[in-house]
């Protein structure tokens, strides 16, 4: 069974029923199901084209636009704001749309059409489908719309960081973002695309075809917002990379002039330092001063050349 049944008349009062058939008297009727409801696939198929039933039976699906026999198939994804998941980890919305039928099919709960049913039940239902594919397809861009400014938020905080500190240490959250947007990203761009192909059909039949260019439009701008933060979040990561190799390759010079000063000192000392006989001074009380002195004079020296080389 669905998880409800409306049938919604030309005024906009919703009625639940429990009539299977996909249409009812007057205006259109909306069926909501769950996908894993094993009465679906006879549903669809029984009442449904082959090829609607086809796609809203689909497991794997991606945003999509495409008109059929007279309605309309339409794939959306929003947000998933359920507890069990990531907002990244979008939810779709599978649609077949006439102009007496509505049928949605989800696999996760889709917040947005809890939003429309709540609706539906004060008496507020989109007056024909194609405003409640107007609807639905507004709340579902707007929750994107909404996660993708946090994240710019989010990444303005990290660059103002940088720009107080440049040597501030690599946000541990910076590699969970770049995901969440490259995922974001992946169904965005085609439901761009859908949005785009929605806006220039009229099946179902309305006098909406301004508020979805609208929509279309916004969805281009999410994802143009998309690519722009991906590209700061690269350049952030570069930031710190570069940083990070600044710090190594200074460390190594120092590393270097220190071992470039000792290494002839070392070379003396280990000299003096092996025990067999013949080795100078050792009857001279003045000699181990001496050797100090003209090891810190070789210190000097060494000093000296690296200075008029400009190694330091």
């Amino acid at each position: 069974m669905p998880l409800f049944i409306y049938d919604i008349s030309p005024d906009g009062k919703a009625t639940p029923t429990t009539d299977m058939s996909p249409a009812g008297a007057h205006g259109y009727r909306w069926f909501h199901y769950d996908l894993k409801d094993p009465a679906l696939p006879d549903w669809a198929r029984t009442h449904l084209h082959p090829i609607p039933a086809g796609a809203l039976l689909q497991t794997e699906t991606r945003p999509r636009c495409d008109v059929h026999d007279g309605g309309l198939m339409l794939n959306l994804r929003g947000v998933n704001l359920n507890i069990e998941g990531p907002a990244d980890r979008m939810v779709a919305v599978r649609m077949w749309v006439t102009d007496q039928t509505v049928v949605t099919v989800r696999l996760r709960r889709v917040f947005a059409i809890e939003e429309l049913r709540q609706e539906f039940e004060a008496g507020t239902a989109p007056t024909t489908s194609a405003a409640f594919v107007d609807v639905l397809a507004n709340r579902l861009t707007a929750r994107v719309q909404a996660t993708v400014f946090e994240l710019a938020d989010e990444i303005d905080a990290l660059e103002d960081a940088i720009h107080e500190d440049d040597n501030a240490p690599l946000p541990d959250n910076l590699a969970s973002m770049r995901r969440t947007v490259i995922r974001l990203r992946r169904y965005l761009g085609p439901q761009r695309d859908a949005l785009m192909a929605l806006a220039a059909t009229d099946i179902p039949a309305g006098n909406t075809p301004l508020h979805r260019r609208e929509l279309a439009n916004l969805a281009m701008l999410t994802v143009e917002e998309l690519d722009a933060l991906q590209g700061r979040l690269t350049a952030i990561n570069d930031h710190h990379t570069s940083q990070a190799a600044q710090a190594q390759n200074r460390n190594s010079y120092i590393l270097s002039i220190v071992a470039a000063i000792f290494l002839p000192l070392g070379i003396i000392t280990g000299l003096f330092g092996v025990n067999v006989g013949g080795l100078p001074g050792l009857n001279t009380p003045a000699a181990f001063t001496i050797l100090c002195v003209s090891m810190g004079g070789m210190t000097v020296v060494a000093l000296a050349v690296m200075r008029w080389l400009k190694w330091i």
